[in-house]
């Protein structure tokens, strides 16, 4: 089967945001100790980054244990959304998706609050998952009201296993995930149809899987590590999944609604056409991932709601 033409595939605006991305790394980033990574990291999040819209208050608090960020509209919140940043499980933290975070609180009117888990290599797994679920349980001890989980990437796999965890908990009215890695096979589908694909690669996938678990191992028939091998998908709160087409994670998301329907839960997949790893970042430059961006944050509110504007 012949590679994806993605001069096709991907207009020129989000050819624009990919090479704007491209051009914050130096050619041996691949290369570099995990310390040297987060810096370029920081610095390309910091070229893309846009100030919080105006009415939107934020702090830092610690919940369960764990550092985290609160975003508060300007009008007293309704709900509650708890999200968990992207970055392979390596990078990333409170800045990295600040302004992000901002504008969710902002375009719901919910309460936002994001979760600096800790990072691997230095904090392996269960570290980011034991501080995903302990955070979000101080946050239903500490705020009232309905619950919306939601994350990109590294963060929609811990929103899922936390979803998993505390599925039966009343006030979960969802989750939103924003190409998450799930865990899916890196051997079919997606993962090689799009190995090559812009901004996110099949060797980048194989490399953060490596460095998150003792021995670079992944372990076993672990849902809190891989969402995708859950033993039941029953009884998960309804959940909205967005994918990247260019992207080898589109698959994972497409798959782990597709097990929730199976069991007779809703969920909905939407795939972003000619969008690509990463997209949130190029919500106020690129149409289509601002339109994805609407997506998310109506497909946030409608949960909170407990609506289901979706097929059934």
């Amino acid at each position: 089967m012949p590679p994806p033409d993605y001069a096709k595939l991907i207009d020129a605006e989000t050819w624009a945001f990919i090479r704007e991305t491209e051009a914050c790394y130096p050619p041996e980033a691949g290369t570099l100790p995990i310390g040297r990574r987060r810096e370029f990291y920081d610095a390309m999040c910091r070229t893309f980054f846009r100030s919080h819209p105006p009415g939107v208050a934020a702090r830092d608090q610690s919940l369960g244990g764990v550092a985290c960020r609160l975003y508060t509209p300007a009008a007293g919140p309704a709900a509650t959304v708890v999200y968990f940043h992207g970055g392979g499980f390596v990078l990333g933290g409170l800045h990295s998706h600040d302004d992000i975070c901002a504008e969710l609180c902002a375009a719901t009117g919910f309460r936002l609050i994001a979760v600096d888990y800790r990072l691997a290599p230095e904090h392996l797994h269960p570290a980011a998952f034991d501080d995903a679920l302990a955070a979000t349980r101080a946050v239903l001890a500490t705020f009232p009201g309905p619950l919306v989980l939601s994350g990109d990437s590294a963060g929609g796999n811990l929103s899922a296993a936390v979803a998993q965890t505390l599925k039966d908990e009343p006030r979960l009215k969802g989750q939103v995930l924003i190409y998450p890695s799930l865990g899916g096979d890196c051997d079919r589908g997606s993962a090689l149809t799009h190995a090559a694909a812009p901004l996110l690669s099949r060797d980048d996938l194989e490399f953060y899987a490596r460095i998150r678990y003792a021995n670079g191992e992944e372990p076993p028939d672990d849902p809190s590590a891989a969402p995708l091998w859950a033993p039941s998908f029953a009884g998960l709160p309804p959940t909205v999944a967005f994918s990247a087409e260019c992207d080898p994670l589109a698959d994972d998301a497409r798959a782990y609604c597709g097990l929730i329907s199976a069991e007779g839960g809703r969920a909905h997949w939407v795939l972003e056409k000619g969008l690509v790893h990463g997209y949130l970042r190029a919500r106020c430059s690129v149409a289509r991932a601002r339109d994805s961006f609407a997506r998310i944050t109506e497909a946030i509110a409608a949960l909170a709601r407990d609506d289901w504007p979706y097929p059934r």
